[in-house]
């Protein structure tokens, strides 16, 4: 039974690889991967209204960015869609996606998009489903949406379904995430990266169960020279990075092009924040926290 008089929202944090390590490819073409994902306290935002007839609307700084207007492709009406399918529901919802992370960002924005509606729609309806069974459904709108159901660190193995838990995160926390807003395609980084890399060996499954900056510094993202290649602002952004005080770990994120910097304190990260906005306006520059 649904909770027809009441207004749902729930946050789609920003997913962040705080390294991401290609360890293998599988006949079908997927590549295996081994990475820790965090994930930001703030990001993008998904309003719910009960409505005798289902639409879905975006706001927000890249609102126009999302095609509306032929939204079958969107990852929330998709979500929608199947989860509604898979419990016999009637769609009798409106969905406003407050779109706040750039799109294409390496960053998870379109995947955490669809992991909130699931979680929307499983509360909206009183369904009450384990996160295991979302996570079944959660894989069938791609590799990385499983994952993004959870909120707290976890370390991602295979295509994204293998997931770990028991993640006690002790590495820095304040986060700056810098984009060029310059659009990264993730099929042709990982095509650059088949064509020019090496897979990376596989990390015994215990040695990130607490990670700590020591730990992130023996590891990197293995598609940040592929990406970069593709994408020459990366390189731009990482020195832009690189040249703020009191950075502990700059890296790119995912598949590009958003790289990010952590910083002990906050102080030291707004500071940076605000040098980057100076010098570079047009670039997307946002802080925020892990949540741990």
């Amino acid at each position: 039974m649904a909770n027809n008089d009441v207004r749902i929202s729930v946050d789609a944090p920003a997913k962040i690889n705080l390294f991401l390590h290609v360890v293998g490819r599988r006949p079908d073409g997927y590549h295996l991967l081994e990475s820790l994902f965090v994930f930001t306290e703030t990001g993008d935002r998904l309003h719910l209204n009960p409505s005798d007839v289902f639409s879905f609307a975006a706001s927000g700084p890249f609102a126009d960015q999302l095609s509306v207007s032929t939204h079958d492709d969107n990852l929330v009406v998709r979500a929608a869609n199947l989860i509604a399918s898979t419990a016999g529901q009637a769609l009798d919802v409106s969905i406003e996606l407050e779109k706040n992370l750039p799109i294409a960002s390496g960053i998870g924005g379109g995947s955490a998009d669809a992991a909130a509606t699931l979680k929307l729609l499983n509360s909206y309806w009183n369904l009450n489903w384990p996160t295991e069974r979302l996570e079944a459904l959660a894989l069938e709108l791609g590799a990385d949406v499983p994952a993004c159901l959870h909120e707290t660190p976890i370390m991602v193995r295979g295509i994204g379904e293998d997931i770990s838990h028991d993640i006690a995160y002790d590495g820095p926390r304040h986060i700056l995430l810098v984009n060029p807003l310059v659009s990264v395609s993730t099929p042709a980084v990982f095509k650059a990266f088949t064509a020019s890399s090496a897979f990376d060996l596989s990390l015994d499954h215990g040695y990130m169960s607490k990670p700590s900056e020591e730990l992130l510094l023996t590891t990197s993202n293995s598609l940040q020279k592929s990406a970069s290649g593709l994408c020459p602002e990366i390189n731009e952004v990482l020195k832009a990075l690189q040249a703020c005080k009191h950075t502990n770990i700059v890296r790119m994120a995912g598949s590009g092009a958003t790289c990010f910097a952590l910083f002990d304190d906050s102080k030291a990260c707004a500071q940076a924040c605000a040098i980057i906005k100076a010098n570079h306006p047009n670039w997307w520059c946002y802080r925020d926290m892990i949540k741990v």
